[in-house]
């Protein structure tokens, strides 16, 4: 970890001192006073907790490294980290005003970019704890717009919808996809033509497949059926950044046309979790929120972002993480656009290595930086076995460990991709999520290392 530090784009060891020193400083400005006794541990004792905490931080995998390709997992940015820590020193809570004022409009200036970053005119949102609660709030504005009425997903988009329309008493209805992982426009309508849906949910970058939904052509829907359209963009939100340049323009710009998205901060946008966001189009939708507090929001006229969150105790030193990686590295083509340039490259040149492997098929050409494929065998039983097989040899060599993950889909989607499979069931395949930029030059040999695991049967 020692070396990692030394090259990475900010010395983490230099501005960590200077955080605290100028915390410091800041706080001096109030005059001295005595910690509390009860606070107190000696240097002895502190060191043997150190010791057993970094000794048990060893037991995780290598989510900073290139040869880690599993899970939506990788280390903030060395700007984030010290934006954190820093305001972590004085613990701003983004509540309310009285609690962060300065982190409250780093908030507010951070929503901005992101909101333009879609494309809206006007906006209304705030930072939450996960994308999650993120989604949860999309849904809860959703049900006071439309009550009475349920909500559209599609089979693959993610688990969190299902489970916040129980939470939320809502009936949740799922959409079939099509053969590239989209919803499937034409089943969605004809749910629409029951009455019983308010509000579809559409993907932009799902998280078992980075598919994006065609979030253009359902917007004839929302005028059709007075639907409400939210965009669960928490994986593949910065990917809009690309739109025009490196991906069709058409979905993502039709994203400002919706009533509401989420993004994760804590994904594509180098943050520590948790760091998701809510975003929407009309800012009059800050009513549904509508309390009072006997004793908060007493300092400022201001609105308080706790006034427009389900959320009380949020982290400002989320905010000031992002606020400050979105200086150096804005939401912009040649800012954060170059780190999602890198990782889409590393997809598609990962694809195209697959589309040429005698042991490894691609299971569908990935829209993002998330590719799937599997061994290739007659069946789907064969397929499911070698999935496992080449999952757990890869974690467990010692001298060259890669780390994958799996994804199971149903028998039938491999022929919906043109695969010939025999058998039914739900079968594992190889998924491989390369959201570092790093990755991009090391495709060929990560591939190479996953396809001697593949011929080694």
């Amino acid at each position: 970890m020692g070396s990692l530090m030394r090259e990475a784009p900010v010395d983490i060891r230099y501005w960590l001192e200077r955080a605290v020193a100028a915390v410091e400083e800041w706080a001096a400005e109030y005059g001295p006073y005595q910690l509390h006794p009860s606070l107190s541990v000696s240097d002895e004792e502190f060191a043997e907790a150190f010791a057993a905490l970094t000794g048990r931080l060893h037991d995780n995998y290598p989510f900073f490294h290139p040869r880690y390709a599993g899970q939506m997992l990788k280390p903030p940015h060395p700007a984030a980290v010290v934006g954190y820590v820093t305001t972590m020193l004085i613990n701003p809570n983004n509540h309310a005003l009285d609690g962060g004022p300065a982190t409250a409009q780093m908030e507010k200036e951070a929503i901005t970019d992101l909101a333009r970053m879609f494309g809206f005119a006007t906006h209304m949102g705030h930072l939450t704890s996960s994308g999650t609660i993120a989604n949860l709030e999309a849904l809860f504005v959703a049900r006071e717009t439309h009550p009475d009425l349920g909500v559209a997903y599609s089979a693959d988009a993610h688990y969190t919808h299902a489970r916040m329309c129980q939470l939320l008493r809502m009936p949740g209805f799922v959409v079939p996809v099509n053969g590239q992982g989209r919803m499937d426009l034409a089943a969605c309508e004809d749910l629409l033509r029951t009455g019983k849906v308010g509000t579809v949910v559409l993907a932009a970058g799902t998280t078992g497949l980075g598919a994006v939904d065609s979030i253009h052509e359902a917007l004839a829907l929302k005028d059709r059926y007075g639907i409400r359209l939210h965009v669960d963009a928490a994986y593949g939100g910065f990917f809009a950044l690309l739109a025009g340049k490196d991906l069709e323009p058409a979905p993502w710009r039709a994203i400002a046309h919706c009533d509401s998205v989420v993004v994760d901060p804590h994904k594509h946008g180098l943050q520590p979790y948790g760091c998701g966001a809510v975003i929407f189009a009309d800012p009059a939708v800050g009513r549904f929120y509508a309390h009072d507090s006997p004793y908060t929001y007493f300092t400022s006229k201001d609105l308080h972002l706790g006034e427009i969150s389900l959320e009380c105790s949020r982290a400002g030193a989320a905010a000031a993480a992002l606020w400050v990686t979105l200086r150096i590295l804005p939401a912009a083509q040649d800012g954060l656009g170059r780190v999602l340039r890198a990782t889409r490259r590393a997809a598609l040149a990962f694809a195209s290595l697959t589309q040429k492997s005698p042991h490894l098929a691609l299971y569908q050409q990935p829209d993002l930086d998330i590719v799937t494929y599997f061994p290739r065998r007659d069946t789907a039983a064969e397929i499911d076995k070698d999935s496992a097989r080449i999952l757990a040899a890869g974690m467990a060599a010692v001298s060259d460990p890669i780390f994958l993950s799996t994804m199971r889909v149903g028998a039938s989607s491999f022929g919906a991709r043109g695969h010939t499979v025999r058998g039914d069931g739900r079968t594992r395949i190889l998924r491989s999520v390369l959201m570092k930029p790093e990755q991009e030059g090391r495709a060929e040999e990560l591939f190479a290392r996953i396809e001697g695991l593949a011929a080694s049967t």
